[in-house]
Formats: structure tokens, sequence, C-alpha cells
């Protein structure tokens, strides 16, 4: 194709419609040309190691980026999150690397860059917020939403275009290692948190990305990559809801596929999940990326193809609707290509595939005719390294002070019986592992564990105050005793004597126990990283046994990526804290709730086991599921999902349900009261219950709930009107549907602890439902 000097083609005419510009393009490229948009490149990734990614040096071979370039490339992968680079000199090279793609292909189409962005732009020195187990425990969407503005704002203001995030992920079993990274063990806790997420990135201009589609956390045995047996109804109403909800709701344009195996087969090539579900079903029109190196584990781990066929994995999985292969090529070039020129495939599919990748593109702008590789963050500081070097702050006050209010907000206070906050003590024991450890805060998709740690050389970016430096500012006057008494993981008892002389020394205890997150086995949390029992790692539980025998008031403190087990601590420890990886200042958020600066106002989005061998194990649990007379194991947690304490006190007060029947909505209405003297926030959580039904219904299921933030005095009246629809389920015939009959309505502080009950009865006949059904109350807070 010759194109006339000073004619627009088609598709660079922003006149014409997206699907016009689409067409006219998809109808000029040649099949390798095709293919080039339809795959990642990940250059600077090692072939002889697997530093950040599953069987990474199985899976990739050396990248010639010059012959690939004239046919063009689709994804750039991870530019900023392989190795650490100042983000201005990563930013120009992306530009440069963007120039080239550009001009070598004859369409002068761009790549789109993508990064992780779990726990913050995963790059050198950006802000490490909390994982997405804080943000569950903070039970707040609207600063969830904000912090993923910021962090697609950065992202976007540096080139990158797509952001792998989030996790919605259901946990099912808490021995698995990406617990840290899920939101919680409610669908609809992770539903609408997620969904806030992605409508920040996305409003950022950023392209969200919704994984692990689907049932990656209910492996077999909690192990990672593992088989999945759920079955249909599982499947239907506690794995898919969350992204569900954010397809509907959040303008969303990317999906990823799970790595597992639904009952035997894989869902990369899975086109009941990948297409007829999540296309023709839920409506869905944008991209399907695959996860790092999934296609062609449908030859090397999957066994659904050939050993070594990629082109057979590459058709299988376009096929069932992978739309890219990430992170880099191995069956979408050649192998694709040989079987479409063998008949094996038909060209058509690929176009497919081609359409929304291209459409993704000129809604991306990069294909206007105005289209500049000159990231934002570059535009008024200069072209080369010495002029743009250091002009970047991923991390400045206004990011870190974000990171702040959400670790604040998602600090749970387990236990209190009375020793905090703490009342000027004037020695304070600081024990165990994680009180000296700067990374004890951060989860494994935070930059400096994620890649930082491959580099010992290289500073983390970013301010990383210990949990005893924290305590120390807080504390400015009280003498500090430090002892570490055993490593996270070690198993060492040698300073576990030293550690409980210091506590019978010192006025109170804090003792610091909890995780290092890692991959693949280098941490004790993390993907990867998973456990056989939810028992401390190491010889914690001995320190922890021992500090409490001391008799001095302890604090336990659990800088941590997933609940533990904790022996008889509850009950015995003067307060306990649950701090799920808070992020950079996450260890002052916990110095503040200490000294009382900050009021505790998270909530459990899992529940703390009692024991550590009672997995899997969930709230979210049918009556066979709860303790009974006929299994000594009694799964029970220590504290129930939503629960958490504050250092206000808050009065409620039964304002009842608007009517015993109802056929559409019923009202259910609670007064809250702050009887403390000071500000705090109480969440209110609204609970459903059905009693009988055709099909066995969890004993509980969290159907709204809502954060009130009351200062010392006020109150609140809030309401719930609930839709008929939040009773539905997956009948007997594989349908939704919503069953006329009796119902409990509960407004609790957890699952476990509902204060007020309403039975009401729902009218009318049993009636089928579909993904348009309502999928919340309205809450109001007057």
């Amino acid at each position: 194709m010759a194109i006339e000097v000073g004619v627009v083609p088609v598709w660079r005419d922003t006149s014409r419609s997206a699907d016009a510009r689409v067409e006219a393009l998809v109808a000029e490229m040649s099949l390798e040309e095709k293919l080039a948009q339809l795959y990642g490149i990940w250059v600077g990734a090692s072939s002889d190691g697997g530093e950040v990614a599953p069987h990474q040096n199985d899976m990739i071979d050396d990248v010639d980026l010059d012959t690939l370039l004239p046919t063009g490339i689709g994804q750039l992968t991870r530019p900023f999150g392989t190795a650490p680079v100042d983000p201005a000199l990563g930013a120009l090279s992306l530009q440069r690397t963007q120039e080239r793609i550009a001009a070598t292909n004859r369409f002068g189409i761009p790549a789109i860059a993508h990064e992780e962005c779990l726990a913050g732009f995963a790059t050198w020195g950006a802000t490490a917020y909390p994982v997405p187990l804080s943000w569950g425990a903070s039970f707040d969407p609207d600063l969830v939403r904000e912090m993923a503005g910021r962090i697609g704002a950065d992202m976007r203001s540096l080139g990158v275009h797509q952001g792998l995030a989030p996790v919605l992920d259901v946990v099912r079993d808490a021995r698995w290692g990406r617990v840290e990274e899920t939101i919680g063990e409610d669908p609809y806790l992770v539903g609408t948190i997620a969904t806030a997420y992605v409508q920040g990135l996305e409003r950022a201009g950023v392209i969200a990305t919704l994984k692990h589609f689907v049932g990656y956390s209910a492996s077999k045995a909690g192990r990672n990559l593992a088989p999945v047996s759920v079955g249909p109804r599982e499947l239907a109403d506690v794995l898919l809801p969350p992204f569900e909800m954010a397809i509907r709701e959040s303008g969303v344009r990317s999906v990823m596929n799970a790595y597992t195996d639904l009952d035997g087969v894989p869902t990369a090539a899975d086109r009941s999940i990948l297409t007829e579900l999540l296309r023709e079903r839920w409506g869905f029109s944008g991209t399907v990326v695959a996860d790092y190196f999934a296609v062609g584990f449908l030859a090397s781990l999957h066994g659904v193809v050939a050993e070594g066929d990629w082109g057979g994995a590459a058709a299988a999985a376009l096929t069932a609707g992978i739309d890219v292969e990430l992170p880099t090529v191995r069956g979408y070039g050649a192998p694709l290509a040989e079987e479409v020129r063998a008949g094996r495939l038909d060209e058509a599919v690929i176009d497919t595939a081609l359409r929304r990748v291209l459409a993704q593109k000129v809604g991306l702008g990069l294909l206007d005719p105005g289209w500049s590789p000159v990231p934002e963050a570059l535009r008024e500081v200069g072209s080369t390294p010495d002029e743009v070097r250091g002009t970047i702050d991923l991390d400045p006050a206004e990011s870190r002070g974000l990171a702040a209010r959400l670790a604040e907000r998602a600090v749970v206070l387990l236990e209190n019986d009375g020793v905090l906050p703490l009342a000027n003590p004037k020695r304070i024991a600081i024990i165990g592992p994680t009180a000296e450890d700067a990374y004890a805060v951060l989860g494994c998709y935070s930059f400096p564990a994620h890649v930082g740690v491959q580099h010992p050389e290289v500073a983390p970016g970013i301010e990383l105050p210990t949990l005893r430096e924290s305590i120390r500012a807080e504390f400015p006057d009280a003498d500090l005793v430090v002892v570490r008494g055993t490593s996270i993981d070690g198993g060492e008892t040698a300073e576990i004597p030293a550690a409980v002389a210091a506590a019978r020394d010192a006025d109170v205890v804090v003792l610091a126990l909890g995780d290092r997150a890692g991959l693949f086995g280098r941490g004790t949390s993390g993907e990867g990283c998973d456990v056989e029992s939810l028992e401390l790692p190491g010889a914690q539980q001995q320190l922890l046994d021992a500090v409490l025998a001391s008799g001095t008031p302890t604090v336990v403190t659990l800088l941590a990526g997933r609940p533990y087990a904790l022996g008889d601590a509850p009950g015995r420890a003067g307060a306990i804290l649950e701090a799920f990886f808070l992020g950079e200042e996450g260890t002052r958020a916990i110095a503040g709730v200490l000294s009382g600066r900050v009021n505790p106002g998270g909530r459990l989005p899992v529940s703390v086991p009692a024991t550590p061998g009672a997995q899997p194990s969930s709230y979210l649990a049918a009556p066979l599921a709860r303790r009974s007379g006929v299994s000594s194991i009694d799964p029970t947690p220590a504290y129930w999902f939503g629960h958490g304490l504050s250092y206000s006190s808050f009065d409620w007060t039964d304002l009842g349900v608007s009517g015993a029947l109802f056929s559409q909505t019923v009202d259910v209405r609670v007064r809250i009261a702050n009887t403390g003297d000071r500000d705090g926030s109480e969440v209110v959580q609204l609970y459903l219950h059905d009693p009988v039904a055709s099909v066995v219904r969890p004993v509980q299921r969290l159907v709204s709930y809502a954060r009130v933030d009351l200062a010392a005095g006020d109150e609140a009246t809030v309401t719930f009107r609930v839709p008929a629809e939040l009773a539905a389920f997956t009948g007997r015939d594989g349908t939704r549907i919503v069953e006329p009959g009796a119902l409990v309505l509960g407004v609790g502080r957890s699952a476990g602890d509902i204060v007020f009950s309403h039975p009401v009865e729902l009218t009318g006949g049993t009636r089928v439902v579909d993904h348009t059904r309502p999928l919340h109350a309205e809450v109001e807070v007057a």
C-alpha cells in the first residue's frame, strides 16, 4: 500500500467514526502486521531466571526488536517496572522507543505501554500505597477511588496506557499466598472496592485490567496456579459477582484471564467464560489480555495441546477470546501465522481480536494525527538525559498524605482491654522480627519488594520508616528497648529469653510480628508463597507465647499479608492490631493508633482463624460448614469478617423496617450515635439470611454497608433501601432466581455480631433475573 502525500488515511481521520477508522486499517494490514498488534514485547526481561513472573526463564526467548519493528508492536511490557530507573529517564526511554515503533511500521502505530499498579505505580520512586487487603479493611470506596486516580495520573503522565489491576479474586482459602493482593473474602466488598479503584484509574485515562478471570483464588489447598474444582453455583454466586459489578459500573476496558483450570478446562482456552459469558451475556467490549505466559502454559503446563505446539496453544487461546498475548511473543507471532496458512485457523478470528485492540488505540488517541510520543511529564523539561534526570517526583507530599489517610483508615483494632491508647509510657519494649524491617509494610507487588530486591545496590527510592523509628517519633520521651526475638521465618529461638527479659522490664510491649512479602517462595506472603497452615511463620508463635507469659501489657501488632491464628493471644494480649501491608506510611499509622493520634476504624476484610489448620474456611459459609457436633474441627473464627474496634463508643438504635411484607423493596433503618469523647468511624453492615431456600444458602451474606464518620456527640440515621433482587441466587436449573419466602435482614458490626435482626417476607412468585438486576441497596446517611 502506498499512502499519497498530503492525503490523510481514514484511520487517522478524527472526523470518521472509530469503527470506520478501525475497519480501514484492518483492510490494509498483512497477516503479520495484524498479529503484531496482538502481542507484547518485554524488553530487558531475563531469560535465565524467574525474578518477576512464573516460569519466566522457560518462556522468554531473546527478542530481536529490530526484526519485529517493521510489522509493528502491540504492547510494551513493563518499561518502568522491570528494573530500577529514574522516572524521567524511563519516560524519555519510552518516548524514544515509541518513536522508533511508530516510525518503523508503515501505519505509524505506536504500542500500548502497560505496568503493574496493584499498590501504586510499580516503578522506582513511586508512592507505595496500602495493598488491596487494606483497601478492603478501609470499607471506604471513595478513598480507594481517589488513590487510583492519583496512581493513574502518574502513570499517564509518563506515557503508560494500561494498568494491570485490580485483583477481584474472592478469598476462599487464606493459605493462598496472593491473599494480600485481594480485597477480601466477601464478593460484595470486593466488587464495590474494586469498582471504585477501576473508576479512579479509568477517569485518569488509564486502562484498568480486571484480574484474574476467573476462579484463581479457589485453587485446591490454597496452592498457587493449582486446579480449581468449584461448582457452578459457587462460581456464579461467589467468584463472578465482583467482575460482573465492575464491568457494569466502572467503565473498565480490559480483563485478564486466570492461570488456572476450572474443572479441567484452562481459563485461557475457555470460550464459555471469555466470550459467551464475558462478551455475549455481559456485553464487555474491551480487550482480554493473557496473564503472563498463560498462552504458552496451555502447552507447557496444562497439556491441552502438545508440548511445544505454540501455534496450537495460540489458536486455542485466541479462539476462546484472549486478544493479546502477554508479556512477550511466543505463540501469537509466526506460530499463529502458520496456523492460518495451514488452514487450521480462520483469519477472521484474528481480525476480531485486532478490531478490539485497534479500537482501544483509537480511543487512546494513538492513531490521531496530533499524537505525540512525548509524555506529559517531559513536555516542559527538555529532551536529553541530563536535562530530564531527577525532574519527576512520583512520591510528593500529596501522595504520601493520601497513602497515610488510607493506611490510617485500614488499621484494624481486633482487641483492646484498655491498654490502648498508650498513656505516656516511660519504657516501651519493641519486640519482634518486623519491628526494624523497613519492608514489613510492603506487598509483593510494590516495586521495592517486587523488583528492588533483585537490585540491592539501589536504594528503595521512597522513605520507609521502620516501626521502631515511627514509635520513636510518636513517643519522643519514652525509653525504647528493641529486641528482635526471632526472624520472620527462620525458626530461631535463642533470642527469645532476651525478649522476655526486655518485656518484664518495660511498662508496655509492642510485639511486631508478621510477614515478608516476596515472589515464588522468597517470602512468607505473596505470589507463589503459599503455606500449609495459618500458623505464624517461623518461631513467631513461640515468641508471642513467651512475651505474653511475661505479664507485661502487650500490644500484638501484625504487619502481614494474610490473617494468622494467634493461639490463645485473643483474651490474653492487652490489644491486638491487624495491619495488612499498609504501604510506606504504614508504620506511622500504627504508631498513631498506639498513641491515640489515630482512632482506628478499619474492619476485617477476612476472618481471623482461631486455629491454624481449619482451612479452607470463610464466613460466607453454609450451615454444614459451621461448627457442629459431628466433627472435631471447629472452623469458628477468632474474629469474624467485618470485626473492628474503635476508641469511640457507638450506641445503635433500631428504627425497624418499612414493612414485614414486601415485593420490590424494603427499608432497613438504624440510628448510630457517637457517645464517646472523640471523633470516630463506625461501619454499619447489612447481612441477608435466607433460612429456607430451594438450594443451600450461606448463613449470612453481606449485601450492603456504610462507613459513617461521626464527631463526638453526633448521631446519624442510616437507611438501606433493599431491592428484592439482592436475595437472588443460582437455582437448581442454573438460572439466577429471586424466590419468595422468609428472609432475615440483619444490621451488624460484623458477620458474627448482628445487632438487630428483621424477619421479612418476600411476596410474589419465583422470577428469573439476569445481569441487569439491581446490585446495590440505596444507602442514605442523614
